[in-house]
């Protein structure tokens, strides 16, 4: 058996996978609270991660009955860009702040300036920072909070701290670590000077984890661990990566064509390429794949966050939400939103607000309103792939995971706007089973012999174990792709009237 673990926002899931047979056999979920404050700040206890792991660890473990003795291999997936920083026993000196937390865009700006604007944050990352990114979140501990910054002994990301957790090991790979704004993505390696300007009194060698290839076992067990939950003590813990990359091997998304679009709190839209992406809006994040890949994405902040928003406003539920959608016509007769409740990372437009357009005594309805929400939500994710450049234009397929690929009328409504397919996979907790086959991946690379099963590939792995559920398969309609046509190039005409943000890019 396998293990995915995925440490999200909301809560930390945790799946079996019997590989023989292909199905989950056990799950289990805890949550832990966030904490929010002023000025943009999103922070968690990472200790918290660790109660939530145990908690449902041991439910998997319970509801199924599964001997635990059976368990080879672990995987975690975790949300990206978090900063974990401890203290030379291991202790958090902090609370992570989070890939949503917003506190720190003045030091963003900075660092980016520091660089020589966007065309140096390419030259030397091959990416351009962002808010979110671990780096400006460092440079704001260094100001903010000096007692903490100068006991540093490890800077992690969320995922990085559940594997030292479970291994006593101090490692990244290099997925993950592409979203921290100090590695270097094209060649793939932490950047010395650049994390120099960021923490000049920090040694890189001796903070930052120790890089690994995503085959590679990030450690085995520790046996107070093993002890815990019952395991052997040669249990080996995977690699691991981001949520995004864990979801793209979850979604099978390893090959050209496929794009993995993420339909939850936020938006996230990736595919995969052999090589560094070249051609795509320097807006892209061409980051690393947990596979030996690159995973270029895009994240936009305002998705089921903004229809959630707009649901409540009314008091309905979400039933009653999505039958007042489905009863306005497309384009919500001429009512508009640019859903930007929580800033927007892309476009960078980390001061944004939401605001409706297009209200007049007519067309003033919750039905129009609640329908344009997800219009908007739907048509950020349009400018995404976009972003894309020619990996965008080369998608075949869409695979729809999250909360609002539940959703019949919203893949409907997704498929017109991109006019493309769209498919859900069966597993829809697509990131903690992406780390389970990544377990399985490395496990199995460990112990190849020659042929035989011992040496199954990834993609192999994808292939059999990367189910999609049929009954989801969505395609564009005519009479939808010509609305949204017209409605998106509305959409760009308001992003260009009130942020400046030019029509054709």
């Amino acid at each position: 058996m396998w293990v995915g673990v995925d440490c999200g926002t909301q809560s930390t899931k945790v799946v079996i996978l019997d590989p023989d047979s292909g199905r989950i056999v056990a799950q289990g979920q805890r949550s832990h609270a966030l904490q929010e404050g002023a000025n943009g700040r999103r922070e968690q206890d990472p200790l918290d991660w660790v109660a939530a792991l145990e908690g449902a660890f041991d439910e998997a473990l319970t509801t199924s009955r599964l001997d635990p003795r059976r368990i080879e291999a672990i995987g975690v997936s975790g949300q990206q860009h978090g900063m974990v920083v401890l203290d030379e026993a291991g202790v958090p000196l902090y609370p992570a702040k989070l890939w949503c937390d917003t506190e720190t865009r003045e030091h963003n700006a900075a660092l980016i300036e520091a660089l020589g604007g966007e065309a140096g944050c390419l030259e030397a990352l091959g990416l351009v920072l962002q808010t979110g990114y671990t780096a400006s979140k460092l440079a704001w501990l260094r100001e903010q909070h000096p007692e903490c910054y100068q006991r540093i002994a490890s800077i992690l990301l969320p995922h990085d701290y559940l594997n030292f957790w479970l291994t006593g090991e101090h490692v990244a790979e290099y997925g993950d670590a592409s979203g921290t704004g100090y590695f270097d993505t094209r060649r793939r390696c932490w950047h010395q000077d650049v994390f120099a300007q960021i923490a000049p009194e920090l040694d890189a060698q001796r903070v930052l984890p120790r890089l690994i290839e995503s085959h590679e076992p990030a450690g085995y067990i520790r046996p107070e661990i093993a002890a815990r939950f019952g395991l052997r003590d040669d249990v080996i813990v995977s690699s691991g990566g981001g949520d995004n990359m864990m979801s793209a091997i979850g979604t099978g998304n390893i090959a050209p064509g496929r794009v993995t679009l993420s339909m939850g709190t936020s938006g996230t839209v990736c595919a995969w390429s052999a090589q560094y992406p070249e051609g795509c809006d320097p807006q892209v994040a061409a980051f690393s794949a947990s596979d030996g890949g690159w995973l270029p994405l895009v994240c936009t902040m305002n998705v089921t966050s903004a229809t959630t928003r707009v649901r409540e406003m009314f008091g309905f539920d979400i039933d009653t939400f999505s039958a007042q959608v489905a009863s306005a016509p497309p384009g919500a007769e001429g009512v508009q939103i640019l859903p930007f409740f929580n800033g927007e990372r892309v476009p960078m437009l980390p001061r944004a607000q939401a605001s409706f357009h297009g209200l007049d005594s007519r067309n003033t309805t919750p039905a129009n309103l609640c329908r344009a929400t997800m219009e908007g939500a739907s048509y950020g994710l349009r400018y995404a792939l976009e972003c894309m450049g020619p990996l965008g234009s080369a998608a075949r397929q869409i695979r729809l995971v999250g909360g609002g690929a539940k959703s019949p009328l919203w893949r409907q409504m997704l498929a017109d706007i991109l006019d493309l397919e769209v498919v859900c996979p069966q597993v829809t907790e697509a990131a903690a089973l992406g780390a389970a086959i990544q377990a399985g991946w490395c496990l199995r690379q460990r112990d190849a012999q020659g042929e035989g099963p011992r040496s199954e590939t990834l993609k192999a792995l994808c292939d059999r174990l990367v189910a999609l559920d049929l009954t989801t398969h969505t395609q564009p309609q005519p009479e939808g792709v010509a609305a949204y046509r017209k409605g998106y190039a509305d959409y760009r005409a308001l992003l260009a009237s009130e942020h400046g943000i030019p029509t054709g890019g």
